[in-house]
């Protein structure tokens, strides 16, 4: 038997080294070292040199079949070419992927083959200097050369890798056990399942069923063990907890908030306080819900509003603050809620995930003022840095101990013992809230990448004195201090109806029946609104129309004078806008028609004779059939003649009927002159006499004639 090239061997090496007899593992053969006595045999038992001391037994000590496999790897012969990698890269890759313990053993084997050459360059021979390192590392010269033999034509920069033991390298297949992979499959799946069964569990279920089919049943251990080696984790949590939970386990992506400046992006939200504050007007306690609004770019929180519930006006007038004190932003990110998606705020922007869009949407506030609207992603905590400002707002505000006694717990299941003993009253609640924010931005050692140490109002300020900010002007002041809400005027006069009141001007006959964006003062509904166009332009103001008491005579004359006074107005408007009065139109138009168009018509030269008719009558039927037809021509012309009068003689629906009486009166007066009149405005005139509007005015003309003269 021939000797290996190693002799000496300790525990882990035993363990790694994979020989039959043997344990895998370095605890099991120490107990079999110590159960065989294997320290007791003189000579063949050393202490191990190097870190971490130890024991090393002489490779006579093993068992024969693992001394037979030793021997044989001795009397292998080198390498295949296949078995060593094929270039340096290679070769520098295998490394990196095999254990320490043989990272090592490259290393030991490579400053031998180094202490050879040195041994050479002072003046040995290999063969010397081969036996010298030999005898100094404790192994054979032949195993030294099978060393040289692996790097040969290697450069010696990248002896290394190829000095791995070949046994490391070799990928080792995996010893299984034998399983029914029915009775695995049955323990996986039910594993792999929403409920989360532990998997003791899932065991037991499939033994019980191979129990009664018969089938062998593995250990538990070995279940487990193939197990983790063909399900990956990401496989797990989906299974197990879901597809938000896979989500989650894939890393979260870094944005870069260094090359912002201050109000290039303002985000904000709603956070709902776990405390109990006595609001006004509310029976019982509520939990107060405040809007934030942050600078993305330094975190600093810029302003809030408090509320009973959440809801666009208040979102509105937060964002009014903000612009009034720091200027309007170039971009906002914002939550998907109802009260930040509503028309007040972003009507008109295409992105909205909530609400019908539509041509005809109110534009909101940031659209009107050009604020480009970002929405975090639903059900998305990290799309949106203000969360973590959140966090300490719970901590350092709602319990605070100002609210002993007033704190809600986060939870259901988290109340505090002196749950809802207190409540805060709101203006106490209001200073705490206050204080507490300002110390949030001043609050020093901020540790963002954007901070750096400083706080957040350190960061926003040295940036915002070189930042280009918009100011707001007074129009756009409006926008934000005033509801809007998008109504249809009315189609009659225009007036505008909104939360039982109604609003009207004389200018709002130019609305009648459109769509257009009331904005007011939810507060006060008493000032009227402001009225504006779909595409944000300005129109006009539009008062209220009071109502008046049912018996109230002051009421009822005070509306009548107003009527009055506008129908005098339009009146006299109206007659500016006519400069010919209807007797000057028919004179110009009876001068017109004295004219004459005289139509030549030329004589035809071609006539295409008639084609009889096989149920044409008879030559005795002619002179009858001659009558009828001039009979028939006759009534047509009546006919046509008729329609055109009637034509003629549709009055305009705008014309007033005095003004029809006294064009009448006109018409009769020149045609007792001997003016004549045309066809159409005899036939009108004619028809017009014969009515009861013409009865009823010649009628009441002629009283107030007849009392003049009596008087008189």
């Amino acid at each position: 038997m021939r000797e290996p090239d190693q002799l000496w061997w300790s525990a882990a090496e035993l363990a790694e080294a994979d020989l039959p007899d043997l344990p895998g593992t370095k605890r099991k053969v120490n107990e079999m070292a110590k159960r065989d006595g294997w320290d007791t045999v003189k000579g063949k038992v050393r202490r191990r040199k190097g870190r971490g001391g130890g024991l090393e037994y002489h490779w006579s000590l093993l068992p024969m079949r693992a001394r037979l496999k030793l021997s044989k790897r001795a009397e292998a012969p080198a390498p295949s070419p296949e078995k060593v990698p094929a270039s340096s890269a290679d070769a520098w890759s295998v490394y990196a992927q095999v254990k320490d313990n043989a990272k090592q053993e490259a290393q030991r084997r490579f400053k031998a083959l180094k202490a050879v050459d040195a041994l050479v360059a002072a003046g040995l021979t290999r063969y010397d200097a081969t036996d010298e390192v030999a005898k100094d590392i404790g192994v054979s010269a032949r195993t030294i050369w099978n060393w040289h033999d692996f790097v040969m034509g290697v450069p010696s920069e990248d002896w290394l890798p190829y000095l791995v033991p070949r046994h490391q390298v070799a990928k080792r297949k995996p010893r299984k056990a034998p399983m029914n992979d029915a009775f695995f499959q049955m323990v996986k799946s039910a594993f792999l399942s929403p409920s989360q069964p532990p998997l003791t569990a899932c065991y037991d279920w499939a033994c019980d069923w191979a129990a009664a089919e018969g089938i062998d049943i593995p250990p538990l251990h070995t279940v487990r063990r193939r197990y983790k080696e063909t399900t990956s984790k990401p496989t797990e949590i989906y299974w197990r907890k879901g597809a938000d939970a896979l989500k989650r386990f894939y890393p979260h992506q870094t944005r870069d908030k260094s090359a912002m400046v201050p109000l290039e992006c303002v985000q904000g939200d709603y956070h709902k306080f776990d405390v109990f504050v006595a609001w006004p007007g509310e029976e019982n306690p509520v939990r107060v819900q405040a809007v934030f609004f942050s600078d993305v770019y330094s975190g600093k929180v810029l302003t809030y509003r408090l509320d009973i519930s959440a809801n666009s006006h208040t979102v509105q007038v937060a964002f009014g603050d903000l612009v009034e004190r720091y200027g309007i932003p170039q971009s906002c990110l914002l939550d998907n809620g109802r009260e930040f998606a509503a028309k007040a705020m972003t009507g008109g922007t295409p992105t909205r995930f909530r609400f019908k869009i539509t041509d005809e949407d109110i534009p909101g506030l940031l659209t009107l003022m050009g604020i480009k609207v970002m929405w975090a992603t639903p059900y998305s905590g990290q799309s949106k840095p203000i969360e973590r400002a959140f966090r300490d707002l719970c901590d350092r505000i709602a319990k605070h101990p100002a609210f002993e006694g007033a704190y809600t717990g986060h939870k259901v299941d988290a109340k505090p013992e002196n749950y809802a003993s207190r409540a805060i009253p709101l203006e106490e609640f209001r200073k705490v809230v206050d204080r507490e924010v300002a110390k949030h931005n001043a609050r020093p050692d901020r540790r963002s990448p954007v901070a750096m140490g400083k706080s957040f109002n350190e960061v926003f300020n040295a940036a915002y004195k070189t930042a280009p900010i918009r100011k707001a002007t007074e129009e756009q002041r409006r926008l934000w201090l005033l509801r809007a809400e998008g109504v249809k005027a009315n189609a009659k006069n225009g007036e505008i109806a909104l939360y039982n009141s109604r609003y009207w001007a004389d200018w709002a006959h130019r609305i009648a029946g459109q769509k257009v964006v009331a904005r007011f003062d939810p507060d006060n509904l008493y000032e009227g609104v402001e009225v504006y166009d779909l595409e944000g332009g300005y129109l006009g103001f539009l008062g209220l129309m009071k109502d008046g008491g049912f018996a109230s005579v002051e009421d009822a004359n005070t509306h009548n004078r107003k009527r009055n006074a506008y129908m005098r107005a339009e009146r006299k408007l109206a007659k500016a806008e006519r400069e010919l009065s209807a007797a000057e139109i028919a004179a110009r138009a009876a001068s017109a028609d004295a004219l004459g168009f005289p139509e030549d018509l030329p004589e035809a030269t071609v006539y295409a004779m008639p084609k009889p008719h096989k149920a044409a009558p008879k030559s005795r039927r002619a002179a009858q059939d001659e009558l009828d037809a001039e009979t028939e021509e006759r009534l047509q012309a009546q006919v046509t003649k008729l329609s055109d009068r009637r034509a003629a003689q549709t009055p305009d629906e705008d014309d007033d009927p005095r003004e029809k009486y006294e064009r009448a009166q006109a018409f009769l007066k020149a045609k007792a002159e001997g003016h004549p009149l045309t066809e159409a405005n005899e036939a009108w005139l004619a028809e017009y006499t014969q009515s009861s509007e013409y009865d009823g005015f010649h009628r009441m003309f002629s009283k107030l004639k007849s009392t003049t003269t009596d008087r008189s």
